[in-house]
């Protein structure tokens, strides 16, 4: 049986965090803007952004982020090693992101989901979640592009 542990991940787990995001081909990462150690830090340190790691057989495979705007809980940047795929851990990960949020009062839940990642879309669909509005388009307005 392969031993896995999901748990809250800290400032000290950031090179393993990057590292992950690498390999699981996330392209929104900011290492020298929002994702920077500092900036991390000071996410984490205000208690309302989590960030959830899963462990199999104490290696980091799966990351999942969840904030909240004190109504709606958020869960951003799930994402598994592509060695690790197909054996659930997404699915575990969600579960956690979900429970951490209700823990902290949010009764909705909600993610954004780009449209060239078809295999989290179906995760989400699967634990219940329905898109809202397909033809709905993120915008953000940045005062720095690297944030």
């Amino acid at each position: 049986m392969i031993e896995t542990h999901i748990r809250e991940l800290g400032p000290e787990d950031y090179d393993a965090i990057i590292a992950l995001w690498q390999r699981a081909g996330l392209h929104s990462i900011r290492p020298h803007g929002r994702d920077s150690r500092a900036a991390i830090t000071r996410q984490l340190e205000t208690g309302i952004q989590k960030i959830l790691g899963l462990e199999v057989e104490g290696r980091l495979v799966g990351a999942v982020v969840t904030t909240h705007d004190s109504r709606k809980g958020w869960i951003n940047r799930l994402a598994v090693d592509p060695a690790a795929r197909r054996h659930g851990y997404g699915s575990q990960l969600l579960k956690a992101a979900e429970e951490a949020l209700h823990a902290q009062g949010m009764l909705i839940i909600a993610a954004l989901i780009e449209s060239d990642n078809p295999a989290s879309l179906e995760l989400f669909e699967k634990a219940g979640y329905l898109e809202i509005d397909a033809g709905m388009h993120y915008v953000s307005k940045r005062d720095d592009p690297s944030v």
